[in-house]
């Protein structure tokens, strides 16, 4: 049971990766449980609000949601800057957008928050029979990179949930011990949400 006085923290949450890799899928399916087949690209970036509740802490995530056409590339530090937590995303249908994943590794690497809690993504694992990219290699990558690892699937739900969470519990433990503080409201893992588009 979680204590009166558990700690709540805010927290930005940055996704990276090319356009195509399905970025949005996964915010969506996390934050309200839905999938689109013909999800629109994402223009800017999007945003959105959930709260998750652990035994030791109340997480209020604020995700940014970057796109992942090239044109956008130059506004993505104004999103990661000050992140606790990023999500690398790469296809593993797709070799390019497992090397974009690389570069983006490198710029969060040079410019990003040292104890930043990093995931590497290799998003649909339902397209096994199409699969360029091997679990193997995405795993080594990460390690060499110490970064977390995890394939998901955003169409079947897969480790989706278990994504979020396992970075709220990791932000959940880094942060400094402190009583009471603003108690955010969060009646069930739903959450609330916003969606709205940036204008550069």
């Amino acid at each position: 049971m979680a204590g009166t006085g558990n700690k709540n923290i805010q927290a930005k949450l940055v996704l990276l990766g090319d356009m195509g890799t399905g970025k949005t899928s996964l915010v969506l399916r996390f934050v309200k449980g839905q999938f689109y087949d013909n999800q629109e690209p994402t223009i800017g970036a999007a945003f959105f609000t959930q709260v998750l509740s652990l035994n030791e802490a109340t997480i209020k995530f604020d995700i940014w949601d970057t796109a992942g056409q090239e044109r956008y590339h130059s506004l993505a530090p104004m999103y990661y800057r000050g992140a606790a937590a990023a999500v690398v995303v790469y296809d593993i249908t797709s070799m390019d957008s497992f090397e974009r994943a690389k570069k983006w590794v490198r710029e969060l690497q040079r410019q990003g928050n040292p104890n930043m809690v990093t995931f590497l993504v290799a998003n649909k694992a339902d397209l096994e029979s199409s699969r360029q990219v091997d679990n193997e290699a995405g795993e080594l990558y990460a390690k060499e990179n110490r970064l977390l690892f995890l394939e998901t699937s955003a169409r079947t739900a897969q480790n989706v949930n278990e994504l979020f969470y396992d970075i709220a519990k990791r932000l959940a433990q880094a942060a400094p011990s402190r009583q009471g503080g603003m108690k955010l409201h969060s009646r069930s893992q739903e959450g609330r949400r916003r969606l709205f588009c940036c204008s550069s």
